[in-house]
């Protein structure tokens, strides 16, 4: 049986170590996920999400990356993790499907307000609870995510509850029961894809996991065999488990160097077909397209299959409108998937050119898309593996240029100024202030009357 405390001591002891490339992943992870929060901060669907806590929630004194308005820490926890998440924009661990980032974003954000802390501190927390919600992930993968559910909400507390404990100062006793509770808040199956549904599971991971690691400060208890009991976490989730995957290892292995950032806005597994597609349209060269044959492997159709979706974000889980944007458009950006672009007529005609070919013999990240021409010829591009991937993964500029781009979206003037807070975040003497520099001074300078 796992003992909560013995891995909660794990964890925590490898916080001394986020040093080298370690600490290097970490800091390009925190980067990614303060630009994707930052870019959807000031969506519509955002301030749905706002709304609703504002309603609900407490007055509070948190503020929310890219936002102007300021919350009670578990509605800003949540508040971050759905808007990291919402364009489908956010850091992947490829081998799980897990996003990581937001909700342990959130959650620390929210435990800062309770305990401030350094940014080196805060730095070492979110990489823990990546590190922890990624092991737990790789020891149930892939029966837990084929069973249908949503991963990135089911680790995600157990995650954002480990960085919220060591921001409180929590021991490993305390921590452990954290993780107990955490188990049992856990959320979110796959039928939400392409509804703003799918981000609010990140968003209440997060809230849940600070609000796990907060009771068990005040004594809240938990099974000591929460996760592998004969009810637990991983008996009712996973029909196959790897328990030494998450508790082996702890300081020799990190899944955290394994997390992967997006170079486009929607489903991982439609990378490589889209990226084939910028390349064919190059190589078409505006000649006129008569039909788009996209060679890949089946887990593209299950996932990504949606052949005419409807608005952005079921688009996000449509690999025939990334190819189809990258076919007419070439490049594929955040403007692809705007709702008035889903529906323009171009689109819509390019998109029923285009026809999903699985193929079993296809490797996961490859692809072959053909352009069959007016006039019969045909242009074909392959993709062995795309931009973001392990094997090619994004360089420090390309990381920085697509944040600069997320951030101009919502802050238009200080792209560099973020980039450069987020870099330097082992720097910052506060945590508090550390968030604070990534809301949105400016507005809520012109809403109060007096500098935030």
């Amino acid at each position: 049986m796992i003992d909560l405390t013995e891995l909660a001591a794990q964890a925590l002891a490898v916080a001394d170590q986020v040093e080298g490339p370690v600490r290097t992943e970490a800091v390009r992870s925190l980067l990614n996920v303060v630009g994707t929060t930052i870019g959807a901060a000031a969506t519509a669907e955002t301030d749905i999400v706002a709304a609703g806590m504002r309603r609900t929630g407490a007055p509070g004194q948190v503020p929310v990356p890219g936002r102007a308005d300021t919350f009670d820490p578990p509605s800003a926890a949540l508040i971050t993790g759905f808007a990291a998440h919402l364009d489908d924009f956010d850091d992947t661990h490829l081998a799980t499907v897990v996003h990581p980032g937001a909700a342990t974003l959130g959650a620390a954000l929210g435990a800062s307000w309770l305990h401030d802390r350094t940014g080196e501190e805060l730095l070492r927390a979110f990489a823990v609870g990546i590190e922890l919600q990624l092991r737990v992930a790789v020891a149930m993968s892939p029966s837990h995510y084929d069973a249908g559910w949503h991963i990135t909400g089911t680790v995600g507390p157990i995650g954002a509850a480990m960085a919220a404990a060591m921001l409180m100062g929590l021991d490993a006793e305390a921590t452990g029961r954290a993780i107990g509770v955490a188990s049992s808040m856990t959320i979110g199956h796959r039928e939400g894809f392409g509804t703003m549904n799918k981000p609010l599971h990140p968003g209440k991971a997060a809230a849940n996991g600070l609000v796990a690691a907060t009771v068990a400060a005040h004594g809240l208890t938990a099974s000591p065999t929460a996760l592998d009991g004969p009810r637990g976490y991983f008996r009712v989730l996973a029909p196959e488990l790897d328990v030494a995957k998450l508790v082996d290892g702890w300081g020799q292995r990190w899944e955290l160097l394994d997390n992967t950032y997006k170079p486009y806005p929607c489903g991982i597994v439609s990378h490589p077909a889209i990226e084939a597609a910028e390349a064919l349209h190059q190589a078409v060269g505006g000649r006129e397209v008569e039909r788009v044959e996209v060679r890949c492997h089946p887990l593209v159709v299950e996932l990504t299959g949606n052949p005419d979706p409807a608005d952005g974000l079921a688009a996000r889980f449509s690999t025939v409108h990334g190819v189809a944007c990258g076919v007419l458009d070439g490049p594929v950006t955040l403007g692809s998937y705007d709702d008035a672009h889903v529906r323009s007529a171009p689109v819509i005609a390019m998109r029923a050119k285009v026809q999903l070919q699985p193929d079993p013999e296809v490797a996961r990240a490859a692809v072959a898309v053909t352009a069959t021409l007016a006039d019969g010829s045909t242009e074909t591009c392959a993709v062995q593996n795309a931009r973001g991937s392990l094997e090619v993964p994004l360089t420090d500029d390309q990381l920085d240029n697509k944040v600069l781009a997320l951030v101009e979206r919502t802050l238009p003037g200080r792209e560099k100024e973020i980039v450069e807070t987020a870099r330097t975040v082992a720097a910052a003497p506060s945590a508090q202030g550390w968030f604070r520099a990534l809301a949105d001074t400016a507005a809520r300078t012109d809403q109060e009357g007096t500098p935030a």
